[in-house]
């Protein structure tokens, strides 16, 4: 390690409390721990973020205890009103973290202790730090998750106003980015809302495994205390404590389950990003993004950079390391706690963070679009954008669809050879190809008219598209 961060973390055990401050497990050792060890292995720094669920949890532990007389009626006010005075030191600034006390759960009980005495030594009774912080993540994580979903439901609104403003817009359609049919600019953000719902499934579905309460596991084996964990999971908002003390205190695949469904999410945005970036370049004009997300240069004056879209696209490999971090760090760990399971943290903070930022970029910046129809138009004219409708109406004169398709392979050729479009040929031009042909054919090979004849369920056609919106928003409106 190099001597700047030697430095910074001898530094931070200065924060607050000497060697003599009473640590909850001391009596066991003979020396201190050594200033660098107790910086090294000290989360405070990252963890005091759970400082109101750690309180929330040991609440609802200390309602618990009462219960079953473990604490009396005095005890019990007192952790409760040590609790209040420690929440309003947080909230003000006024909390000293000490980086010997390791970490939030100790922090907040050393308080706890100096505020109201030996009563705040009796809140430990039943539990363990590692059943602690269980909880402590699924309690945090339950929180952030609900506020995803909410970005998402807003982000996903976004999309069905700007789909439903731009249901007629057509622009080129593009497989293996070269053009092959027009579609509807209202279809395109359409389906971008169906990869945010899938979002919105996956995270939400993730609750269901994480909404389970380790506490009264303890360090891994339960406890003989007559907890009543049922009555605690109730107080906390918990489908139902956990079933076995040894996997409770183990495991964090719900913590890489969030991941998972995060890394995924940041994937569906990171493509959203590459598109649009693409298309506010000069090249394309088919969008100009609100000037609010975007920078200029410091050199060329008439640059507008998509800054937003691009940190978005660059910040989902932060995101999908993260998750490869916490497998990594899960993948050879035996039964049960480990220390290396505090560094699940910061990734698992970090995820959320980005996640959360992105959310709320995106759900301003697109639906603020401004669409240069014109210029998705006139994109759409190149590339024989409806080739595949002349081939659908001959098959409807009779034609089996592989005869059609050479057909229309010869026509485009053609047209490539002339500089034309299908729809600049004339009647008799078109008949030199298939006798079948007649003059309705050019309302097939109008982009207008592909678009339309497309009106079926799923399909891209502006009718479509005001249907699907209609439905959709009934599907994501609070129930």
């Amino acid at each position: 390690m190099d001597h700047h961060v030697d430095a910074v973390l001898y530094q931070q055990t200065k924060l607050i409390m000497s060697k003599q401050d009473s640590r909850m497990w001391g009596g066991r050792f003979n020396e201190p721990t050594d200033a660098f060890v107790e910086a090294f292995t000290a989360s405070v720094g990252f963890d005091q973020r759970m400082a109101m669920v750690d309180i929330e949890g040991s609440l609802a532990h200390a309602k618990m205890l009462h219960k079953i007389g473990l604490l009396n009626d005095e005890e019990h006010a007192a952790i409760e009103n040590g609790m209040a005075q420690i929440q309003q030191e947080i909230k003000t600034g006024e909390f000293e973290w000490s980086v010997s006390l390791e970490d939030v759960h100790m922090n907040i009980e050393s308080r706890l202790t100096q505020i109201i005495g030996n009563a705040g030594k009796k809140l430990h009774t039943g539990r363990s730090r590692n059943d602690q912080v269980a909880t402590d993540i699924r309690l945090y994580l339950r929180t952030e998750i609900n506020q995803c979903l909410l970005q998402l439901r807003g982000f996903q609104a976004g999309l069905l106003d700007l789909a439903e403003r731009e249901a007629d817009t057509i622009l080129p359609g593009f497989t293996h980015m070269q053009v092959a049919q027009p579609i509807t600019f209202g279809h395109h953000m359409l389906a971008w809302f169906e990869m945010l719902d899938r979002d919105h499934s996956r995270l939400k579905d993730c609750l269901t495994r994480m909404n389970i309460m380790p506490l009264g596991s303890a360090a891994l084996a339960g406890t003989s205390y007559p907890l009543d964990r049922h009555y605690t999971a109730e107080l906390l908002g918990f489908d139902a404590p956990s079933r076995n003390s040894l996997d409770a205190v183990s495991d964090r695949d719900f913590a890489i389950e969030f991941c998972a469904a995060a890394a995924i999410c940041m994937t569906h945005m990171s493509r959203m990003a590459e598109e649009m970036v693409t298309w506010s370049t000069a090249q394309f004009n088919f969008v100009q993004l609100p000037d609010r997300y975007c920078t200029g240069s410091s050199i060329m004056p008439q640059k507008k950079n998509p800054d937003v879209p691009e940190l978005v696209r660059g910040k989902t490999g932060r995101v999908n390391g993260h998750l490869v971090c916490l497998l990594t760090l899960m993948k050879s760990q035996p039964l049960a706690y480990n220390k290396d399971n505090q560094e699940d943290k910061e990734p698992l903070f970090d995820t959320l963070d980005t996640l959360q930022g992105s959310l709320r970029a995106f759900a301003d910046m697109v639906p603020n679009l401004k669409v240069n129809r014109d210029s998705m138009y006139a994109a759409a004219k190149q590339g024989y954008a409806t080739a595949t409708d002349l081939a659908d109406y001959l098959v409807n004169k009779g034609l089996p669809f592989r005869d059609a398709h050479e057909v229309v392979g010869s026509a485009v050729a053609s047209g490539i050879e002339q500089g034309k479009d299908l729809s600049e040929f004339s009647l008799d031009e078109m008949k030199a190809f298939d006798n079948r042909i007649e003059s309705d054919v050019f309302d097939v090979l109008s982009l207008e008219g592909s678009v339309n004849a497309r009106n079926i369920l799923g399909g891209t056609a502006p009718a479509q598209v005001r249907f699907q919106v209609a439905a959709c928003r009934k599907m994501i409106a609070p129930k």
